[in-house]
């Protein structure tokens, strides 16, 4: 099992969830964050006064999957959240030790 942990535009999400249901996901977890990488942020103007947006608002989706999923789950994220423009965000994979539906007791892959 992996986590997969995206980070998005929060326009995406819509195209991101849709993706992923096509391809079998059955839920993730989504949070408001804010943060930046090579972007750094931008200015805007407020009343006349010019300042600067450091963090920028981003989507972090956190999906739980098995083995055999990881690939057509990044592949879907990959093809519904690029834009082709700097910030449109980052994946990272990581090994899922276990996992335990609360409601049930089911661990490993049957509770995903």
């Amino acid at each position: 099992m992996k986590l997969i942990i995206a980070i998005i535009k929060p326009f995406k999400l819509e195209d991101v969830k849709a993706a992923l249901t096509a391809v079998g996901v059955s839920g993730m977890t989504v949070t408001d964050v804010k943060g930046f990488g090579r972007q750094k942020g931008h200015t805007e103007i407020y009343r006349g006064s010019e300042y600067t947006v450091d963090f920028l608002p981003k989507l972090r989706l956190e999906i739980a999957v098995a083995d055999e999923l990881v690939a057509s789950t990044l592949d879907a994220i990959l093809g519904s959240a690029r834009t082709g423009k700097i910030g449109d965000g980052k994946i990272f994979v990581l090994p899922l030790g276990d996992l335990v539906r609360i409601r049930t007791g089911e661990q490993g892959e049957s509770a995903v």
